[in-house]
C-alpha cells in the first residue's frame, strides 16, 4: 500500500545514514507510531514514541518548559520544536519527529482553527518547523497530519524544501 511504501522509503534513508527515528505525538495521537510499525523490521530504525496529549505530559515526557505551553500553547511551532527536542533526548534518536495540531471537531478558534497543525524535524544536518491546516473530520486531519510529517521527514533527509508554510529551516548544507 501507499503507507506502506512511504514508510519503507524512510527506513532505506535512514538506514543507510544509519541512524534512528523517534517521535513525539500529540495530534497524532500513536497514529504515526502505528503507520511506522506497520512496516516488518521497522525496529531496525525506529526507536519509539511519546504519546503526550495533554499539557502536563508534554512537560513530564518530554520536558516542554511550562512557560512556552503558557506562553504559545500547546498547538505553536515553538511548542512543536521542543517536542522535537526532548523525544530526541529522551530516546537517544538521531532523527526526532513531532505532532501538534487541532483535530477538532471543537478545539478551534479564529486564530487557530481546527485542522491548524505544526509539525518539527530535528536531525543531525538540521532543524524545521513547518505550519500546516489540514481540512477533513478529526479522522482525516489526523491522517493528513501522519502521511505530511512522515513525508517532511523523507523530505528533509533527502535535502528538499518541506511542504507547508516554512517557521523555522536551519540546515548545516556542509554535511557536518
Amino acid at each position: 500500500s501507499g503507507s506502506d511504501s512511504q514508510v519503507s522509503v524512510l527506513r532505506d534513508l535512514l538506514l543507510k545514514q544509519k541512524w534512528t527515528l523517534g517521535c513525539a505525538e500529540s495530534v497524532s495521537g500513536g497514529l504515526l507510531s502505528k503507520r511506522i510499525t506497520d512496516l516488518p523490521g521497522a525496529s531496525a530504525f525506529f526507536l519509539g514514541s511519546l504519546v503526550a496529549y495533554v499539557n502536563s505530559e508534554k512537560r513530564v515526557l518530554l520536558d516542554v518548559a511550562a512557560s512556552q505551553l503558557e506562553s504559545f500553547g500547546p498547538v505553536s511551532a515553538e511548542v512543536a520544536g521542543a517536542m522535537a527536542d526532548g523525544v530526541r533526548r529522551k530516546l537517544g534518536a538521531d532523527v526526532a519527529l513531532a505532532t501538534t495540531g487541532i483535530a477538532g471537531p471543537g478545539g478551534g478558534s479564529t486564530e487557530k482553527p481546527v485542522g491548524l497543525t505544526y509539525l518539527a524535524i530535528v536531525w543531525p544536518k538540521g532543524r524545521q518547523i513547518t505550519r500546516h491546516t489540514f481540512t477533513g473530520d478529526r479522522k482525516q486531519i489526523r491522517i493528513w497530519s501522519v502521511t505530511t510529517a512522515l513525508d517532511q521527514v523523507r523530505r528533509a533527509l533527502m535535502g528538499l524544501p518541506p511542504h507547508g508554510e516554512i517557521i523555522e529551516r536551519l540546515v548545516d548544507l556542509a554535511g557536518g
